[in-house]
């Protein structure tokens, strides 16, 4: 659910609520889908709305991501600016698929 981010100069209150409205009802432009790389033991996402403090969250889509989760191989390895990289198997398995969402 992508968020309405009116401009610093937006003067159209209609727009200002339509965007608080949007924020109350939980969609946010700080969410995506990363899938694991086979072969390697990290994956790193690029997004414009990480910081070095900010807090990756998984969640699997799919049953290999639950696997992995459940074996207590994955994990977020490093939060910088612009990008976060997860640490996890090295493995063969295709198709391990996490949602996430950045908070901070």
């Amino acid at each position: 659910m992508t968020a309405y981010v009116p401009g610093i100069t937006e003067s159209d209150l209609k727009k200002i609520v339509l965007a608080i409205q949007g924020l109350a009802a939980g969609r946010s432009n700080a969410v995506g889908t990363v899938t694991l790389g086979t072969g390697v033991s990290t994956t790193t996402v690029s997004s414009p709305n990480v910081a070095s403090g900010s807090t990756p969250i998984l969640t699997p889509a799919s049953a290999s991501a639950a696997t992995e989760l459940g074996n207590g191989t994955v994990y977020v390895s490093t939060v910088a600016n612009g990008s976060f990289t997860i640490t996890h198997a090295n493995s063969a398995t295709a198709g391990r698929t996490f949602l996430y969402a950045v908070l901070g």
